[in-house]
């Protein structure tokens, strides 16, 4: 028999036998992602939608869990905090207030206040006021949280309208696939409003990332001048009140002073009355006082010559 038919014969009797060997090879099946039916939308429908919704909410009063973690690269290390109950007023244009209480005992962890401009913070456990603007940045390492601005709060807490007369509004689509708790992979849809600053120097201040299973913001993030992220806030557990969409699960994470801050809404009032007066955070007496728009001293120099009695 000439070689090649014999090649042959061998080759037809391996292929016929292969399929009844199980440990020669085995097959697997390829998980399909799971489909949803997505929604669709023009930019003009979402934008109209985010400058209805903040037209909606003019005062927010809310009963929180407060649960933060400080760390990341720069530091090498994620420290988890326990979550303590806390308090959030908020009124527009540009007040807030929350108040953190301590585990148990349920005396003030903290207390902080802002009318859009200037800030007050008082930290009772540290006999501490500080006092400055919200435009001025400190960044102290060993104490990040003293780092926390109410404006970073209030910008990631109110879905703010976007103003066509000073702003630009893009929309891209994205999908791709990943993979749920469960291990199983879904689809993900997005809808991304990119919001670019006008004027002498636009640039891309903020995006606002909708999912296309609900056409709901579950994403914003907030930019420098210099393209870097301020701010990453995400939105999860929508309940609908008073006609009106509002996340009762809100994350807050500051990249550049390395902090996390996860509000948990335990109960939410909106549009209800907010006077002046619960936006007033009075200097008790005898605590050490920092003015953050003046050069600091040592601590005992501070200590010593800043105290406000």
């Amino acid at each position: 028999m000439p070689s090649f038919v014999r090649y042959r014969s061998r080759l037809f009797v391996l292929i016929a036998v292969l399929p009844l060997s199980g440990c020669l090879f085995r097959s697997r099946k390829v998980e399909q992602p799971v489909t949803v039916q997505l929604k669709t939308a023009t930019a003009e429908q979402l934008i109209d939608y985010v400058n209805t919704e903040a037209s909606r909410i003019q005062t927010l009063e809310a009963t929180v869990d407060i649960a933060t973690a400080i760390g990341g690269e720069k530091k090498g290390k994620v420290t988890e905090y326990q979550a303590i109950r806390g308090y959030v007023l908020a009124r527009k244009p540009a007040m807030l207030r929350m108040i953190g209480l301590m585990p148990i005992v349920r005396n003030r962890a903290f207390d902080m206040v802002s009318d859009g401009h200037d800030f007050k913070l008082w930290i009772p456990p540290k006999n501490r006021f500080i006092v400055g603007r919200n435009d001025v940045e400190t960044n102290n390492p060993e104490q990040p949280l003293e780092n926390v601005r109410p404006q970073h709060i209030y910008d990631a807490l109110l879905l703010r309208h976007i103003d066509l007369q000073n702003e630009i509004a893009v929309m891209e689509s994205e999908t791709a696939s990943t993979t749920d708790g469960r291990g199983h992979k879904v689809q993900k849809a997005e809808y991304i409003l990119d919001i670019i600053r006008t004027g002498e120097h636009p640039f891309l201040s903020r995006k606002i990332i909708f999912s296309r299973t609900d056409l709901l913001p579950h994403r914003q993030l907030f930019y420098d001048s210099q393209g870097n992220v301020e701010t990453s806030a995400t939105y999860e557990n929508y309940k609908l009140d008073v006609d009106v969409n509002f996340p009762w699960q809100i994350e807050i994470i500051r990249p550049q002073e390395e902090y996390d801050i996860t509000l948990t809404m335990i109960k939410v009032e909106l549009n209800q009355s907010l006077v002046d007066d619960k936006f007033v955070l009075e200097q008790p007496p005898g605590v050490d006082v920092v003015h953050l728009d003046k050069p600091q001293t040592s601590s005992a120099e501070h200590s010593e010559g800043h105290n406000d009695r």
